[in-house]
């Protein structure tokens, strides 16, 4: 049986591995819901050595910013296909503009993020850049019902977004086409303000919405306000174009209502 083994089994990582295994493949993991402990490097070079595939959503380390990923495991990474879940923050703020994979990166506050979404590109990997990413259980349908919502008054601020299936189906589409290595944007159809999904969960949850704020009346924590401090729209083309990758949510009109009818 083909063996596949993922980095970090969370939110996005263990819906790859539920489509993984749909597809005949056996993956192990490591995770708190993983069979391997990350630190148990005879465990893990076993896996590697037994993987024909790997992939990664590990996140820099906070303190370092280096990849544990690469700095513990790099040099068992032989003929592997890699595939590394990174994230849209690399292009920084474009003042709404919109961004490709030709985009330079850098020039934002993931700093640490962009030295690792390098470091897997230069070990050929097929790096997956992920914008906010929703689904059942993280939604605006959460932080509404939890009395978290915000409306900030910035009108012209947007964001790019994209359903945890949808990366699913991007990271499938990357194995069934043989995706060369690269970046690739997995995002939505529809940049859009938070406004407008905060906005769109209250009117499907039948509830009125939490009053317009400034940013400084709203007191975000500072990774919040870092947040609203990027703008930017991300373009698909490539993913659609490269690996055949249909949305099946287009929009977060399509996705949110997908949630609220299997609630």
């Amino acid at each position: 049986m083909k063996q596949f083994l993922i980095f970090g089994l969370g939110y996005t990582a263990k819906r790859i591995a539920a489509a993984l295994e749909r597809d005949g493949w056996h993956v192990v993991a490591t995770g708190s819901a993983g069979t391997l402990d990350f630190a148990d490097g005879e465990a893990v070079r076993a896996a590697l050595a037994d993987a024909s595939h790997v992939l990664s959503s590990v996140p820099p380390d906070r303190q370092s910013g280096a990849d544990p990923v690469l700095t513990t495991y790099g040099e068992a990474l032989g003929n592997h296909w890699l595939g590394y879940l990174s994230s849209t923050g690399v292009y920084g703020d474009t003042e709404g503009a919109w961004v490709d994979e030709s985009t330079p990166t850098g020039g934002g506050r993931r700093s640490a993020r962009t030295e690792c979404d390098r470091f897997w590109l230069e070990r050929g990997a097929r790096v997956f850049r992920l914008p906010g990413i929703y689904g059942p259980g993280r939604s605006a349908f959460d932080r509404v019902r939890e009395g978290r919502a915000r409306r900030i008054d910035l009108p012209a601020q947007v964001f790019s977004r994209v359903h945890v299936d949808d990366i699913v189906e991007g990271v499938m589409a990357a194995l069934a086409s043989n995706a060369p290595a690269g970046a690739y944007n997995l995002s939505d159809d529809v940049p859009a303000s938070g406004n407008a999904v905060i906005e769109e969960a209250c009117r499907l949850l039948d509830v009125e919405p939490p009053l317009l704020q400034s940013l400084e009346e709203a007191n975000l924590s500072v990774m919040a306000r870092g947040f609203y401090a990027e703008n930017r729209r991300v373009a698909n083309g490539k993913a659609k174009r490269v690996l055949g990758w249909s949305l099946r949510y287009p929009d977060f009109r399509a996705g949110m209502a997908a949630i609220r009818a299997r609630a």
